[in-house]
């Protein structure tokens, strides 16, 4: 049964990856800028969307679910992430913790205009969300066979 949560987890993730890079390519075309196009505020939002989900996504539920799996205790978010960090899934536990605080900005701007203030650093992170989002998923298909 675990096995079965795991690779779910896994064809999840899998689906939040296409949709993060499909819309991390859309903003890094756009680029930053003073002032957006409606269309390119929105395609923003919807990469801001996507990093906060895809950064949730991984931490609480793809982490949670290696270390269940691999019989980790299951204790705080420090010790997922500690954990991740453990299995060679990212290197700076620091920025992990950044890209938390980015997407709890996202999460608490109400604001247009302040928004914005945060695109260059979601663009920033969700490369790096993208790159241990391959390393997890890479990890997971060495070590338990999931499928490609």
């Amino acid at each position: 049964m675990m096995r079965e949560k795991l690779l779910s987890d896994y064809k999840l993730l899998k689906k939040q990856l296409f949709w993060i890079q499909l819309s991390f390519d859309e903003c890094h075309s756009i680029g930053i800028k003073d002032k957006y196009e409606i269309d390119e505020f929105g395609k923003f939002e919807t990469l801001c969307g996507r990093y906060s989900r895809g950064i949730d996504f991984l931490i609480r539920k793809m982490f949670r679910t290696l270390d269940e799996y691999e019989f980790e205790n299951q204790g705080t978010l420090v010790d997922v992430v500690n954990n991740a960090h453990k299995r060679g899934l990212f290197d700076d536990i620091e920025k992990i913790r950044i890209m938390k605080d980015v997407r709890n900005t996202i999460a608490h701007e109400y604001i247009e205009d302040d928004l914005t203030e945060v695109f260059d650093e979601v663009l920033e992170y969700t490369q790096v969300l993208i790159s241990i989002i391959h390393t997890t998923l890479s990890y997971i298909q060495k070590r338990y066979g999931a499928d490609e």
